[in-house]
């Protein structure tokens, strides 16, 4: 994004500094293997006995050591720009909230679709760089009173990837393009895109994401760090821009599995302005319980041998993945399971009627003036600023969205493919096989990013769709590396099955036996 862009949104962040333009910042640097020793060890300082709930820590030092990584490294020397605004002050926050709640003066980074009352929430977008409607999420009043400090919002892919077919992931014009910490001429994924370069990077203990289809799983695989997906319903999903009612839901990202359970335990819970989470109380556990012991021994684990992806080298990482699994004491089943015939067409066509649907009432109701209050206004201001809107790509799935009006056709579509993702897909497949979790490669390493050609996604790697249409829990664990790039493995349950997930993916955790892949801040080069 052009400096002209970052002083249309300059004015809704006050109080945050931003870097200076790159031909007035010093051009002497440091040797590679200079700027490699200090990220190695400013991220051993930033993610220290944060890690861990059991180990002592020191939130104000953690969270000036991350500040310090954000001023240092997102809009100045690599420019990784995963987040859009932070607070300097934050180190003060901590202090004063240590040994409060579980979280204890943790710092969280929110994605920029979720709203906070400190600063605009603007889905990545010019039309909405005055929501500034002053009033957390229950997601985020939750995650305030569990003791976390929401230290900033991230950047996004522009209106959670759901604009064009012909986007590019990590781009929005508010943020810009978010580059991944692992190598940044490489795309971040989508579209929770800032959320995994910011947790990767070490810019904060852990980071709220969102996901309609892959949007947590995805930009947390190719980063190298946990992502989840929980059950739809467990998290509220109020003052979130949405796409889909459906399939809609926040969740966490971090570090390690443990975090994840953590934040999730701040996060989760009923809330009576989204239907959707009438279970979430009754449902609720403590998530973060028995995952230092969980084990894998006994456990019949189903591989989706359809979806490990034409890849060799993705293919490798992942039967050593299976293979540490094994040695751990689980049973592998191998199954074979094909999309069924009239999947993809009828995904689709469902999420543009409930985008039209569900984004005209949530920009019905926002308070402020010259806001759009309907997805027709959004269209029509990207057309009136397509300099700065439309530049890289098109909005075409928003005006496919305008006339997405069938509802007899969205619901015969809707059952169709709930059946098929839920009955006939995650539930048949775990009674079937006798298996208690089902496994796949979650998506290939990143691909160059190119704002011209937009996004390349390849090797038909993955089973995330059916996790993410069924609205069922969904974790993504690293595995390793292909020449560098981080690659994850995923592990998806049933409806409710979310602690069932997450201590299988503990246990994996502890099993594996890859070396994994460190952020070198550099772009991508054969070694």
């Amino acid at each position: 994004m052009s400096d002209r862009y970052v002083a249309i949104a300059e004015p809704m962040f006050k109080g945050i500094n931003r870097a200076v333009p790159h031909k007035l910042r010093a051009c002497n640097r440091p040797a590679r293997w200079q700027v490699r020793a200090m990220n190695k060890l400013t991220l051993a300082l930033a993610f220290s006995a944060a890690a861990s709930p059991a180990l002592a820590h020191d939130p104000q030092a953690e969270a000036r050591a991350q500040i310090e990584r954000i001023e240092r490294l997102d809009r100045t020397g690599p420019e990784i720009r995963a987040v859009i605004v932070h607070d300097p002050e934050a180190a003060g926050a901590a202090d004063r909230l240590a040994g409060t709640g579980p979280l204890a003066g943790r710092t969280v980074l929110v994605k920029d679709n979720v709203e906070t009352r400190e600063w605009p929430t603007t889905a990545g977008s010019l039309a909405l760089a005055a929501n500034a409607p002053g009033r957390d999420a229950p997601l985020i009043a939750r995650l305030r009173e569990a003791g976390g400090v929401v230290l900033g919002k991230t950047n996004l892919s522009e209106w959670a990837n759901i604009r064009s077919n012909d986007s590019t992931s990590g781009w929005s014009a508010v943020g810009g393009l978010t580059r991944n910490p692992h190598a940044t001429d490489r795309n971040a994924c989508g579209s929770s895109s800032g959320s995994g370069a910011a947790v990767a990077a070490g810019f904060a203990w852990a980071a709220i994401g969102t996901e309609t289809n892959g949007s947590i799983t995805c930009p947390a695989s190719v980063s190298g760090i946990v992502g989840f997906k929980p059950t739809v319903g467990l998290v509220s999903r109020t003052h979130v821009v949405p796409i889909s009612g459906t399939q809609d839901t926040a969740g966490p990202m971090a570090r390690t599995v443990a975090d994840a359970a953590l934040l999730l335990n701040a996060i989760a819970g009923s809330d009576p302005a989204d239907a959707a989470t009438a279970e979430a109380d009754g449902r609720k556990t403590d998530f973060f319980a028995g995952l230092d012991t969980a084990s894998l021994k006994g456990l019949r684990i189903g591989v989706m041998a359809n979806q490990i992806g034409n890849r060799a080298d993705v293919r490798a990482l992942f039967e050593a993945a299976v293979a540490d699994m094994e040695r751990a004491g689980a049973t592998v089943v191998r199954i074979e399971y094909d999309w069924p015939a009239g999947f993809w067409g009828r995904s689709l066509p469902v999420l543009l009627f409930e985008l039209r649907r569900d984004m005209d009432a949530y920009l019905a109701t926002l308070p402020g003036e010259g806001l759009p209050r309907t997805l027709a206004d959004v269209v029509a201001f990207n057309r009136a600023n397509a300099a700065a809107e439309l530049r890289w790509f098109d909005q075409g799935l928003f005006e496919q969205a305008l006339e997405a009006i069938d509802e007899a056709a969205y619901r015969e579509a809707l059952e169709a493919n709930l059946k098929a993702t839920r009955e006939d897909g995650i539930d048949r497949l775990l009674a079937e096989h006798g298996v208690a979790v089902l496994v796949a490669p979650t998506t290939g390493p990143a691909w160059a990013t190119d704002l011209v050609n937009g996004d390349n996604f390849g090797g038909s790697i993955g089973a995330g769709s059916l996790a993410a249409i069924a609205g069922y829990p969904h974790l993504t664990v690293p595995m390793g590396a292909v020449e560098r790039l981080p690659v994850g493995i995923s592990f998806m349950g049933g409806k409710w099955q979310d602690h069932a997930v997450l201590k299988i993916g503990a246990a994996y955790e502890r099993a594996r036996t890859a070396a994994l892949a460190e952020p070198s801040f550099e772009r991508w080069s054969a070694e």
